[in-house]
């Protein structure tokens, strides 16, 4: 929005929808403007919508690599490659993997990694969720609407949530948590049936029934392709200064995928503000 505001050439390459992590949130009551709340993939259109009234164009494709030295930086896709004199990283994060037996197997057929976009497919079923953080608490929450009965299956002996969510989360009584356990594999037919669970303290194992299972243990960098141009830190992330500059002139990073204590949709979008401003100044040679 910024940049397509200051006049510049502006395109945003994105992989699947514009938005990023905010799209995968029922519901938003943290974005200043909205004191009701607003539905995450909501709040993405209206950004895109209004980002595009001031004439930035959207390509839908995913990146697969990048040449970002010299004066003309070249983005590689699977539909082509794009030139730009500056570039704003902004490629976010990934859901993290438990790398269990039956993981793969049952991708999409009972093992989710985003509860909004597949909540509403398991009406009245047993469900479990794998987290503890804010993200695990609140998906659960919001998955209650569909649940018969839900479990949260956290590794240690209390939830890292911030305590107004686990204050929500106990007061359900549709959910039930289950302490120091892991899931040690996923188990069924032709969809997940079950979960063998392991106690991280006994080691002994369990089964819980369920027909759906929503893996929100976190995130990492979507940042491989940078590797060996861009500096990183030890988990991956972008490193920057507080104008958003990279070690490589004419390059930039926002959100999430740069190293920051705080990760929100409103601090995601003053990066981008930042960004842009810092690339428009590089371009006009100040």
């Amino acid at each position: 929005m910024y940049a397509a505001r200051a006049c510049l050439k502006t395109l945003l390459i994105e992989k699947l929808w514009p938005g990023g992590q905010v799209t995968y949130a029922a519901h938003v009551e943290n974005y200043p403007g909205f004191p009701e709340g607003i539905a995450g993939p909501e709040l993405c259109e209206k950004l895109r919508l209004q980002a595009e009234k001031f004439g930035m164009e959207t390509v839908l494709s995913q990146v697969v690599g990048a040449d970002l030295s010299g004066d003309e930086r070249g983005v590689r896709t699977s539909e082509g490659e794009y030139m730009a004199r500056a570039v704003i990283i902004a490629s976010g994060l990934e859901k993290r993997k438990l790398n269990v037996p039956g993981e793969g197997r049952f991708n999409g057929r009972g093992v989710s990694y985003c509860a909004v976009c597949d909540g509403a497919f398991f009406q009245d079923k047993r469900m479990a969720v794998v987290g503890g953080g804010d993200t695990a608490v609140e998906d659960a929450m919001w998955l209650t609407r569909y649940a018969n009965e839900l479990h949260i299956i956290h590794r240690r002996d209390q939830l890292r949530a911030a305590k107004m969510l686990q204050e929500r989360c106990f007061a359900d009584p549709k959910i039930t948590c289950v302490w120091d356990s892991v899931v040690h594999s996923i188990e069924g037919g032709e969809a997940v049936e079950k979960l063998v669970l392991r106690n991280v303290k006994t080691n002994e194992l369990s089964e819980l029934p369920v027909d759906v299972v929503f893996i929100l243990i976190g995130q990492d960098p979507d940042t491989e392709y940078l590797r060996g141009q861009v500096e990183l830190d030890e988990e991956g992330y972008v490193i920057t200064d507080d104008e958003m500059r990279t070690n490589l002139a004419g390059v930039f990073a926002a959100g999430d995928v740069r190293r920051k204590t705080f990760k929100q949709v409103v601090t995601a979008c003053a990066d981008g503000a930042i960004a842009a401003n810092s690339a428009g100044r590089y371009l006009s040679g100040q």
